[in-house]
């Protein structure tokens, strides 16, 4: 918190993220106890735009550093906007645009609007060829800030990116898989844990987060079950510089979800989900109620045959039936603008930062 130390009173890295609120006047020591300066840290933050600063969210532009994820068929162009107004950033697939002109005509919206920060995702291997060229060419005609790439190998888009100065971020389950992303020339990985809604890994955020840092020479970004500032602060505790949210935002105004499908998420628990391969063919996690043929509590991914056989018969509109949501459901409460979500994250992370237990 400017020149109170967090870390020093709370046994957090040196170098680990602060809660800032611009300079601080005052002339207490690094070091000295929160409790002794509470009442001149509160009138230096009164009236003063808080921040969470990380390296990777100071590179990104962001207030605090959080990513919304980008989410199939619901993330849209009204929630770029809200989310880089509200400090943070958000990105949707590109493929959210039903044609190359109106993922143009999308950004050309988003950049009238804002100049926040915003990203793009690039699903590589689930993208037609001719249509992820054009799409990627958009990208870099426009200037997307943040360029998220999944499903493929990201050397040529990185390399492409980072000759317009763009960031590119990749999703990884594994450290094999993070150190390819490395290799390729990505500024970030995305750990993507057990419990993430959509595509997700089946190792423990616990273990994936810091074994990626201890392995990689750039950052790593949080994905899974995270949807309270509560976890913020805990992913940044394991090492990780910024999170990645995916659930909880499906519960906000702008989110394009139907709105029962955000009812099933703010009324809902993990029991409610199926991690299955039988809707797109890799493991994820759904809303098991959507899923034809994995009603049944005990139904396995195996059993749940009749989800390829719908999305086969009906095509693409299939997927608008079948919703996906991560283990965060749990913890997701209500639905409100993000701007108010974002406000709630930051409250909690300071709270629960305030709380640790210090070391005596």
């Amino acid at each position: 918190m400017g020149k109170f130390g967090l870390d020093a009173n709370l046994g957090l890295p040196a170098q680990g993220p602060r809660l800032r609120a611009g300079k601080c006047a005052t002339g207490a020591a690094r070091g000295q106890a929160l409790d002794d300066c509470a009442g001149q840290l509160e009138s230096c933050i009164s009236g003063a735009m808080k921040q969470i600063l990380t390296p990777l969210s100071q590179r990104l532009g962001l207030r605090y550093p959080i990513i919304a994820a980008p989410m199939f068929l619901i993330s849209n162009k009204e929630m770029l906007v809200a989310a880089a107004e509200a400090g943070i950033l958000a990105s949707m697939p590109s493929l959210n645009c039903r044609t190359p002109d109106s993922l143009r005509e999308t950004l050309e919206w988003v950049r009238a609007r804002t100049n926040g920060p915003f990203g793009i995702n690039l699903t590589i291997k689930l993208t037609d060829p001719q249509r992820l060229e054009l799409d990627v060419q958009t990208c870099l005609d426009l200037q997307v800030p943040v360029l998220i790439t999944s499903y493929g190998n990201p050397t040529e888009i990185a390399r492409r990116a980072h000759a317009r100065g763009l960031t590119v971020l990749h999703d990884v389950i594994r450290l094999d898989h993070a150190l390819k992303a490395q290799a390729a020339g990505v500024d970030a990985v995305i750990a993507v844990g057990a419990g993430a809604g959509g595509h997700a890994g089946t190792i423990s955020p616990y273990v994936l987060v810091p074994w990626l840092k201890e392995n990689l020479k750039i950052p790593v970004i949080a994905a899974g079950c995270i949807a309270t500032g509560q976890q913020i602060a805990a992913s940044l505790a394991l090492g990780a510089e910024a999170v990645y949210m995916g659930t909880r935002f499906i519960a906000s105004a702008e989110c394009g979800a139907p709105d029962e499908y955000k009812k099933m998420v703010v009324g809902g628990s993990p029991d409610d989900l199926i991690y299955t391969d039988a809707v797109s063919g890799v493991h994820a996690n759904f809303l098991r109620a959507t899923v034809p043929g994995a009603e049944l509590p005990n139904a396995k991914a195996a059993e749940a045959g009749a989800a390829q056989a719908a999305i086969q018969e009906h095509g693409a509109k299939r997927w608008k039936d079948i919703w996906s949501a991560g283990q965060g459901i749990a913890l997701a409460k209500d639905i409100k603008p993000m701007a108010e979500i974002v406000a709630d994250l930051v409250r909690e992370y300071e709270q629960t930062v305030s709380a640790l237990p210090r070391l005596g």
